[in-house]
């Protein structure tokens, strides 16, 4: 394998090469759990709360895990004219238009820019912690610490919401299990995910969170972008693991200096000089 195939088809950091497996459970193991074990209890009413894992791939090197930028005709997107002239510009180092190293114009790989939304969803999802309040629901990343929140006191999505790196989300109850959140003015600046996908100020991401038992959980993404896609589409459709509360998530961020130093080990150079590096 090449040293940009092996290296541009996981996270880049030099310390996340480095780091342990993505979980462990103090003491138990419990963590290690596989996805046959069967559901142990029936699901809370009006609950998602808690330490959730993806039970299968859900890394999206190659783009969204449902709909991969793999060229198989069955993962083809229907994209519009506009999104295809985007796309000319857009030169992932991922999937089936990847670019050399020092091509790719990726702003999360390059500059370590956010991801934004729903890319939070389909690239190296892991630990992922929901917290509920009366006013919100939080979710918390392991990738990148990030989190952002979900409004549930009953306002409505807004009409014309200024852009913001993981847009404005507003969430309701669509049963005593599934809780649904809608996230609108994402930030068109944004990929939206690892393939090269575009997107534009007018998509709408769904996500819905089905509570299937005490530690079961279905946790779907839909993508609706009339300007970008003719139809929505399902990005990801994965169940997930409730992990013991005594799990330690260990970091994964994108650090600029860490990221620089790998990339002089590669002997890359810096892939920013085209785009205003030094």
């Amino acid at each position: 394998m090449s040293k940009q195939s092996a290296a541009w088809a996981v996270p880049v950091l030099a310390a996340l090469t480095l780091c342990p497996s993505p979980m462990s459970a103090q003491g138990n193991g419990q963590a290690a759990k596989t996805s046959s074990e069967a559901p142990s209890a029936p699901a809370p009413r009006h609950d998602i709360s808690g330490l959730w894992y993806p039970m299968g791939a859900a890394t999206g090197a190659t783009g969204a895990s449902n709909m991969p930028e793999d060229g198989k005709p069955a993962h083809q997107l229907p994209y519009t004219p506009a999104a295809l002239e985007k796309m000319k510009t857009m030169r992932p180092g991922n999937g089936t238009r990847e670019a050399p190293a020092t091509k790719i114009n990726d702003p999360a790989v390059i500059y370590c820019d956010p991801q934004g939304m729903p890319r939070q969803d389909l690239y190296e999802l892991r630990a992922t912690q929901i917290l509920q309040t009366p006013a919100k629901v939080l979710v918390m990343y392991q990738w990148g610490r990030v989190w952002r929140s979900i409004w549930q006191d009953g306002r409505d999505i807004p009409q014309d919401p200024d852009p913001k790196w993981f847009g404005t989300s507003v969430g309701k109850w669509e049963d005593e299990y599934t809780f649904v959140a809608t996230t609108v003015g994402v930030d068109d600046r944004t990929w939206l995910d690892k393939g090269g996908r575009p997107l534009s100020d007018a998509m709408v991401v769904e996500e819905r969170f089905h509570r299937l038992s005490a530690d079961r959980m279905q946790f779907t993404v839909t993508v609706n972008d009339p300007k970008m896609y003719s139809k929505p589409w399902v990005a990801l459709n994965i169940p997930m693991r409730l992990l013991p509360d005594s799990t330690d998530v260990p970091e994964m961020m994108c650090s600029v200096s860490e990221f620089m130093q790998y990339n002089e080990k590669m002997g890359w150079g810096n892939p920013t000089t085209l785009y205003g590096g030094k």
